[in-house]
């Protein structure tokens, strides 16, 4: 009986990853392209087709495939359709799973991207064994996946687990993508990193900070990391503040679903300690006593695009 493979394919706000992966969870091989290069879904899945379709090709064609599973932003595991999702170009509601199918002649199964992350780490990263724990992805937005009772929780319509969007700071910073105020991701994502970087440079014009020699357009999270590397007070301070907003939404991300760990991955997970140590003090000093010292706060020990990738491929095992 010949060997039979699944694809897992991850959407994020700026790359999407994909992958053959076989049943011992190894990935065999993986590329990447730029998620929103092209206006329409179309054009993405011509420019997917290009690098996925010579892999499909090489490991045996369609029939060797099991299926194709895919984590991306508002994915609904039960219509196979991806909707109204605030960070790609593609507006509406989109009929991915049938896109997928026409496109690849291999049956296509889709949940939220963080999701598919937290399915990945449960059966291959830090939480194997875990049955009770949250994923937070801090990328260019937020990302969650909660497993309850070793159950990737979806609500009645495929949606549930949405923490990026919780509202942290009442009639807070606007989110571009979806119009509310004072979500977690207009916090603590990369782009939130940037734009409270911005904020505390035009709140201190006079400040002694190696953030004033890069322009509006220069300022990314990364350059935010590199200074507080070197020690800038400012950085620091940028990240004292944003690890603040996400410790205190993870109290109560603990008070609704008691897990043991919240497993963190994504690009501000590279900041380490500069993000970590006042993350765990905010969630810490935000506990009812019966969950303080209770919860574990750690970093994916996946590749940052593995985890996404096998979650996804698991959904069609």
């Amino acid at each position: 009986m010949k060997e039979k493979y699944a694809i897992g394919i991850d959407v994020g706000g700026t790359n999407t990853k994909f992958g053959v992966v076989n049943r011992k969870g190894e990935i065999l091989i993986q590329d990447r392209i730029k998620t929103n290069e092209k206006e329409n879904v179309e054009g993405f899945i011509d420019v997917l087709a290009e690098k996925l379709q010579p892999m499909i090709d090489q490991f045996g064609g369609p029939e060797a495939f099991v299926g194709i599973g895919m984590g991306a932003p508002n994915a609904n595991y039960y219509q196979g359709t991806i909707e109204y999702a605030a960070n790609l170009k593609w507006k509406g509601i989109i009929p991915m799973a049938e896109i997928l199918e026409e496109k690849f002649k291999i049956p296509a199964k889709l949940t939220n991207d963080a999701n598919a992350a937290a399915v990945g780490e449960m059966q291959y990263g830090v939480a194997k064994g875990m049955k009770n724990f949250i994923t937070i992805t801090l990328g260019t937005g937020v990302g969650s996946g909660i497993i309850i009772d070793g159950k990737i929780v979806l609500g009645h319509n495929g949606f549930a687990g949405e923490l990026g969007h919780v509202i942290v700071r009442n009639g807070g910073r606007p989110h571009k993508g979806t119009g509310l105020n004072g979500s977690l991701e207009a916090y603590a994502s990369a782009t939130g990193v940037r734009d409270t970087a911005i904020e505390f440079l035009q709140a201190n014009p006079d400040a002694q900070s190696l953030l004033s020699s890069y322009t509006i357009d220069e300022l990314t999270s990364e350059t935010v990391f590199k200074c507080a590397e070197q020690g800038d007070k400012l950085a620091n301070e940028i990240f004292e503040f944003t690890g603040q907003v996400l410790g205190e939404a993870l109290a109560t991300f603990v008070l609704f679903s008691a897990p043991e760990a919240i497993v963190l991955f994504g690009g501000l997970t590279k900041a380490g300690d500069l993000i970590m140590k006042p993350t765990r003090q905010a969630m810490e000093d935000n506990l009812l006593q019966v969950f303080k010292n209770q919860v574990k706060i750690i970093f994916s020990d996946l590749k940052e695009a593995d985890a996404a990738i096998l979650g996804a491929s698991a959904l069609v095992w």
